[in-house]
């Protein structure tokens, strides 16, 4: 491979991790040498990268010996067991998982959004849940012209938020329905296939999910913002991949609609996707595979003199996961950020 850095994808069988070693070879990210790492059941695949042929490896404690960046998409449990050991090999870890975003000495960053975070890293950044990534493209530009007061949003969410098992699980149940037969369910609680659900992650006491409340607090820290009112409903929809989000913005004074599309026919990783006359807006089965987060229908919110409500499509796997770790980890490299500012870090 040409002169760059030493990179491991930890987890590098997964959806997000295939991903990631996708966009690594089409941005022509810088890498000296690449190491594949995966549970010992995915040990010994082969992965075609740049020509080259590489084989995944179990990972070990010593996987990490001159390895300057670490991308891991492996679940929670397993960024915590490697975070230390990562760390102390000298290596800067981007993590998709949850298990540090509210770290306080952890930056949870969108690049277009927070990118000054980045310099605060001490050897781990997080990646954000994807349907707040999403979200924060979307609002975020908005939000620097005119300071947001209250975020009501509705997300349907896709199969792939789940896996590739889930998305295989969703079109082996719409055939069985067709069939009529009685479909199965293991990946969600309930068939997906020609339902719709709420989010099936734990409720708090307030009744919001999991996935709910990772909307609320990541959101607040990526804007800088503790005291921001947000309320989030999440819910399943029988689509293969990609999110959609519903948004209702309250802002303290009156929005303009032509100076917010303005705004977001400009903003970086944004494309503003409407056709009025026709009803066409975006569809995440347009925004499967696709870099940017399509935003449209654009309105002023009848019930309130401050408010705009939009909508929203994006791939989740790309850009809610493996395209905003990368472009993290382009960051890092053009700001020179990858040495560890700390030989600890809290785990």
């Amino acid at each position: 491979m040409s002169a760059g850095i030493n990179v491991a994808i930890l987890g590098a069988t997964g959806a997000v991790g295939t991903e990631i070693i996708q966009l690594l070879e089409e941005r022509n990210f810088p890498i000296a040498k690449l190491k594949l790492l995966a549970s010992p059941r995915s040990s010994g695949q082969e992965i075609s990268f740049r020509g080259e042929t590489l084989t995944v490896e179990e990972v070990t404690a010593d996987s990490f010996k001159d390895v300057d960046l670490v991308l891991a998409s492996a679940g929670g449990s397993t960024s915590k067991t490697w975070a230390q050991t990562i760390v102390d090999a000298g290596a800067v870890m981007v993590d998709n998982s949850s298990a540090f975003r509210m770290e306080d000495n952890v930056p949870l960053i969108v690049p277009e959004v927070n990118p000054e975070a980045a310099s605060q890293h001490q050897g781990i950044i997080a990646n954000p849940n994807c349907t707040t990534i999403l979200m924060g493209l979307a609002v975020f530009p908005l939000h620097q012209v005119q300071s947001l007061q209250r975020l009501i949003v509705a997300t349907y969410q896709s199969a792939s938020g789940a896996g590739a098992k889930a998305m295989a699980e969703l079109k082996t149940q719409a055939q069985a329905i067709l069939n009529d037969e009685t479909p199965t369910a293991t990946a969600f609680p309930y068939p997906l296939a020609f339902n719709v659900f709420p989010h099936n992650s734990p409720l708090n006491e307030q009744g919001y999910c999991q996935e709910e409340m990772k909307m609320v607090k990541e959101t607040r820290k990526i804007f800088g913002d503790s005291q921001l009112r947000i309320s989030a409903t999440c819910v399943r929809v029988p689509v293969l991949r990609a999110h959609s989000e519903a948004i209702n913005l309250e802002f303290a004074e009156p929005f303009a609609v032509g100076k917010a599309k303005a705004i977001l026919a400009e903003a970086p990783g944004v494309e503003l996707r409407e056709d009025w006359e026709n009803n066409y807006f975006p569809m995440p089965n347009e925004a499967t595979g696709k870099d940017a987060v399509f935003v449209g229908r654009i309105r002023q919110d009848i019930s309130h003199p401050c408010g705009l409500e939009l909508w929203l499509s994006g791939d989740q796997i790309r850009k809610g996961a493996a395209l905003n770790a990368v472009q993290i980890a382009e960051l890092l490299v053009k700001e020179n950020l990858l040495k560890t500012t700390a030989s600890a870090v809290s785990v």
